[in-house]
C-alpha cells in the first residue's frame, strides 16, 4: 500500500506569554514580511518585537495566554487523517508545519522523512494564496526538504477555497448548523 504524507501549514502562534516575543521576532524577521537586507531585518525585528510584545502579551491573555491555532490545526490534521485512512486507497499520515513557531517545517519534514512516503501533499490552510504566508511556508519547506535530502515526489493544493466542491462542502456545512438554530 503506497504511503502518504500530508502536510499542514499554518502561521503558529505563541504557546505561553513567555514565547509572544519570540513569535513575533520570526514573524517579523521573515524576508516575505520584511524585505530588508540583513543585519537591518533583524534590528527592525527586534525593535517591532519589543514594541509589540506589551499588546499581544495582552490579547493572548484574554483567550488563555496562548494561540489556540496549533491545536485546532492538529485537530484539523488527525480529523484529515482518519476520513481519508477510510478510503483504503494508501496509508495517509497528517503533519503540522508552522511558520512562525513550533513545530517548524523542519520539525515536520523529519517526521516526515521518518515515515518514508511515497509521496508528499502540501496543503496550506490559509484562506488564499499570499507570498508572505502560503508563499514563505512552501520556500521554508523546500528549504527543510532539501536539508534533509527529502526528494520524495510532491504536490502542492492551490487556491482550494474557490473550488467548487469546496465551497459546496462549506454551504452544506452552514445549512445544517443554520437548520439547528
Amino acid at each position: 500500500m503506497k504511503k502518504r504524507a500530508i502536510v499542514l501549514f499554518n502561521l503558529g502562534g505563541p504557546d505561553a506569554p513567555d514565547s509572544v516575543r519570540p513569535f513575533l521576532f520570526n514573524l517579523f524577521n521573515d524576508p516575505a514580511i520584511l524585505s530588508l537586507p540583513q543585519p537591518f531585518r533583524w534590528l527592525l525585528a527586534q525593535i517591532i518585537s519589543r514594541g509589540r510584545e506589551t499588546k499581544a502579551r495582552g490579547i493572548y491573555d484574554k483567550i488563555g495566554g496562548k494561540s489556540p491555532l496549533l491545536e485546532l490545526t492538529r485537530a484539523q490534521a488527525d480529523a484529515l487523517q482518519t476520513e481519508l485512512n477510510k478510503t483504503g486507497d494508501a496509508d495517509y499520515r497528517c503533519f503540522v508545519a508552522m511558520r512562525y513557531w513550533h513545530p517548524f517545517a523542519a520539525a515536520a519534514a523529519s517526521e516526515v522523512a521518518s515515515f518514508a512516503p511515497d509521496e508528499i501533499i502540501l496543503l496550506p490552510l490559509y484562506p488564499q494564496y499570499s507570498i508572505t504566508t502560503t508563499g514563505s511556508s512552501f520556500a521554508d519547506w523546500a528549504k527543510a526538504a532539501r536539508a534533509l535530502r527529502l526528494t520524495v515526489p510532491s504536490r502542492i493544493v492551490k487556491s482550494y477555497p474557490s473550488h467548487p466542491e469546496f465551497i459546496a462542502a462549506q454551504a452544506e456545512l452552514l445549512n445544517t448548523e443554520r437548520a439547528k438554530a
